[in-house]
């Protein structure tokens, strides 16, 4: 029952669209941006499901309806490749994530490492590493600070990252570790924030894939297409991320 129930809700939320995306929960500012861009250039109507890589790789592996992955790593869509999910030849890395530690909390975070040792704090968000790239970069973060055990008692973890983040922004942690992307999109006082140095975890290469639901689809492919436009790469990094290859 509960796999017809996620069949439905994923076509009531497809109904009427030419291509349907599943989609990392970090890149939905940039997503929604993206697929109102793609609507103005192309006249084509994409929908976009949100959720942490993780869940929607299990999803698609359930046989949800999506025609293009678009994850926050480069394993999972490497997988649906090598298992007959994926169209070979359509993987490719459309953004590079940024991993930061952030607070609403002004100048928090002066010190970033000392705070964290510190543990002057009740919680600490993080997305959950089993699940979501976002969380293995901030698992590695606080193992190379030889915190990660130290840190356990006080680690609120999200099912993705866009759970993570709304755990900082409501208080109910002191701070987390989320995209720089969602800070870009966050509409009141930045905080405190640090960018991580990319040396303390592996680079968040994000992939997409065309999925061989979607190898039929001409608007599948011009979606992949369009992300690597001028005007999408323009849209990707203005949220913080990287898209050189």
């Amino acid at each position: 029952m509960a796999g017809l129930a996620l069949w439905l809700a994923l076509c009531g939320t497809a109904r009427g669209a030419d291509v349907r995306l599943a989609v990392a929960a970090n890149f939905t500012d940039t997503g929604n941006e993206l697929i109102a861009a793609f609507a103005e250039a192309t006249g084509r109507q994409a929908s976009a499901s949100y959720g942490s890589t993780g869940k929607l790789y299990a999803q698609i592996r359930h046989g949800a309806p999506f025609d293009v992955f678009m994850a926050a790593d480069r394993r999972r869509p490497e997988l649906l490749e090598d298992n007959g999910l994926g169209v070979k030849g359509t993987r490719f890395t459309y953004a590079r994530g940024q991993l930061v530690l952030w607070s609403p909390q002004s100048g928090l975070l002066e010190a970033p490492e000392t705070w964290l040792a510190s543990k002057d704090f009740t919680r600490l968000a993080i997305a959950n590493p089993k699940t979501a790239p976002y969380g293995m970069a901030a698992r590695e973060v606080l193992i190379r600070l030889d915190l990660w055990a130290p840190l356990q008692q006080r680690l609120v973890r999200g099912d993705s990252i866009a759970q993570t983040f709304q755990f900082v922004a409501t208080a109910n942690a002191q701070a987390g570790f989320v995209a720089l992307s969602q800070i870009r999109a966050w509409n009141e006082n930045e905080g405190s924030l640090w960018r991580i140095p990319s040396a303390y975890y592996s680079p968040i290469n994000q992939q997409a894939i065309l999925l061989t639901r979607g190898e039929r689809n001409p608007a599948a492919r011009q979606w992949l297409e369009f992300l690597r436009s001028e005007t999408a790469r323009s849209i990707i990094e203005r949220y913080g991320y990287d898209t050189r290859n």
